[in-house]
């Protein structure tokens, strides 16, 4: 099972559901007799109608983010993952770079993390490092510190799927060499397991500046289970290319 799974971010309004529709019907068609998951990330404000326009369809409506508190409390302006999923959500992105870079430190993450798969949302859980500690190869260090510093083990790893996002790759266009990414997610996997135990089977997908043009050269890459796409997920057009490239 491959994943495409765009994230909005600041985009979206009521009418732009028109990009979704026409990505819903391209997958209906199912050219590739192919076996992938689409899921779209939007902001809060198109969540609850976007479910239900598509709650019949092939795509599946997330948010971008919760609250690290649950249920209901006095923090103005905050959504939690109980409301999330009262509101139709199946999914939730945590830990986005963005996200970390407003204050969201290993605590945070860890509560929001359990209160999402507490509530039963999947959990699009992502990791990256910097530019400079990429050049100290300290990727690998990094990405596991990311992990192990939140999840526990008792975390059901069938609910979370990790979304490996260079902080340097996003949105600048330049993304990893093949081997590189492939290393990097061959290593992470085999740490998983050995952190986690050998039985449990951890995702993990890559996002950052993936488009139409380089999905092809991602499709050799067996460890990749799949892509969160920022800017190409805003065009159907482009979200399209970035599949049929893959499966090309």
């Amino acid at each position: 099972m491959k994943y495409f799974i765009g994230n909005w971010k600041m985009f979206g309004i009521e009418k732009s559901f028109k990009i979704l529709k026409k990505i819903n019907l391209h997958i209906k068609k199912d050219f590739y007799k192919k076996s992938y998951k689409v899921m779209f990330a939007v902001p809060y404000t198109l969540i609850s109608n976007y479910s239900k326009k598509f709650k019949n369809s092939k795509i599946l409506i997330g948010a971008q983010n919760c609250y690290f508190k649950d249920h209901f409390s006095s923090n103005t302006g905050q959504i939690s993952a109980f409301m999330l999923k009262d509101a139709g959500c199946s999914f939730v992105i945590i830990g986005h770079s963005d996200n970390r870079a407003e204050g969201d430190n290993e605590n945070i993450l860890y509560e929001k993390v359990k209160n999402a798969i507490n509530n039963n949302l999947n959990v699009i859980f992502c990791i990256g490092e910097n530019k400079k500690q990429k050049e100290k190869k300290q990727t690998l260090k990094v990405l596991t510190n990311q992990i192990k510093r939140v999840f526990k083990k008792d975390f059901n790893e069938k609910k979370i799927i990790i979304a490996y996002e260079p902080i340097w790759s996003i949105g600048t266009g330049k993304i990893p060499k093949t081997n590189e990414l492939s290393n990097t997610v061959k290593k992470l996997k085999k740490t998983l397991k050995i952190n986690y135990g050998r039985k449990k089977n951890f995702k993990i997908l890559y996002g950052g500046s993936v488009d139409g043009t380089n999905a092809s050269k991602f499709s050799k890459l067996t460890d990749v289970d799949g892509f969160l796409i920022g800017g190409a997920s805003k065009s159907d057009k482009k979200f399209i290319d970035i599949i049929k490239n893959y499966y090309r």
